[in-house]
């Protein structure tokens, strides 16, 4: 069905644009089937896909003269720059001549854009910001990791339902549990935020499992895991730098003199464990609760992760997963 789908990428987004971009797009075509548009800066998209051979009947390049940086304050720039890869290729989306948008390019004015441009579903407060987070066994999906700093309840009640929505029909998870990070594993325990939303998420149909506490994440207690966009950025924020120092940490120790050699038997599990947390392997964070899927991917992403961030579109324009929030709402 993927051959059928088309994905706006944004060719100028990111630390790494357009190289690791157009090259995640062409692997991305090879792999999946799917169409591309490649937006940006016409002459060097171009010179980029000289390098590839691929079936050229799937990637069309759609000029755009601007470039939106991280520097720029989101709403101003999504605003004036009309003619930027990253609005020109919403607008796409918006137009319906794609059916999703993947940019690693600014957080904010993706986010931003994608609520301006594209458009929230009927019914949902605020659209949320969902990324995967390692566990001991997979991954559990947070919701939201920073896209709304002030939630109210109604807004922590519709992150679960849509991430359950999303975990069971992206990830194939039957009935996925739904948790909602908290301070105690007790009820009463948290403030009144979370103590409200936990009488509300006790009383709907999805699976809610209930108090999740920070230290509990990684072992997998739950398939989603439900906060406001403060609590869930710094979750991510500090799983990250976590990830990494204790990567460093154990690299050094086993590569100090006489574990030199030992250390080569233990490459290979290694490489797995960096592989489990690594950001390329999702892809990127889907933006909940819109009117068309939008996937922001890292900004330091390499083609690796840019393919699959273009793969989760396809599984989720396949899924018809805009449709299954809607009923679910």
């Amino acid at each position: 069905m993927s051959r059928n789908i088309t994905v706006a990428v944004d060719a100028m987004g990111g630390d790494n644009a357009p190289f690791e971009i157009v090259k995640g797009a062409v692997e991305a075509v090879k792999d999946l089937g799917v169409n591309i548009k490649l937006v940006g800066i016409e002459s060097a998209v171009n010179d980029e896909l000289k390098k590839y051979n691929y079936d050229k009947s799937k990637i069309e390049v759609v000029h755009a003269s601007e470039v939106i940086t991280t520097e720029e304050a989101p709403t101003t720039a999504i605003r004036r720059k009309k003619d930027s890869s990253m609005v020109v290729g919403l607008n796409l989306v918006k137009n319906g001549e794609a059916d999703a948008f993947v940019s690693a390019g600014s957080t904010g004015a993706v986010l931003t854009g994608a609520t301006v441009i594209v458009g929230r579903i009927k019914g949902i407060e605020r659209p949320a910001l969902g990324t995967c987070l390692p566990t001991v066994d997979g991954f559990t999906f947070l919701l939201d990791s920073g896209a709304n700093v002030d939630c109210k309840p109604k807004y922590l009640e519709q992150f679960a339902k849509m991430g359950s929505v999303y975990v069971e029909n992206v990830m194939g998870i039957k009935n996925p549990r739904i948790g909602l990070v908290n301070i105690g594993a007790e009820k009463e325990k948290g403030n009144a935020l979370t103590k409200e939303v936990y009488e509300i998420l006790e009383n709907t149909d999805i699976n809610f499992v209930g108090n999740i506490e920070p230290r509990d994440i990684p072992f997998g207690n739950a398939d989603v895991i439900v906060c406001d966009g403060f609590v869930g950025n710094t979750i991510l924020k500090f799983a990250e730098g976590l990830s990494i120092g204790l990567l460093k940490i154990i690299k050094g120790e086993i590569t100090k003199g006489m574990y030199k050699i030992p250390a080569l038997a233990l490459k290979k599990p290694f490489y797995n464990v960096k592989s489990k947390m690594d950001s390329e392997e999702v892809g990127g964070a889907p933006f909940l609760g819109l009117k068309a899927l939008v996937v922001k991917a890292h900004g330091s992403s390499e083609a690796k992760g840019i393919r699959n961030a273009i793969k989760q579109c396809t599984i989720f324009v396949e899924n018809d997963i805009v449709s299954k929030i809607e009923n679910n709402l």
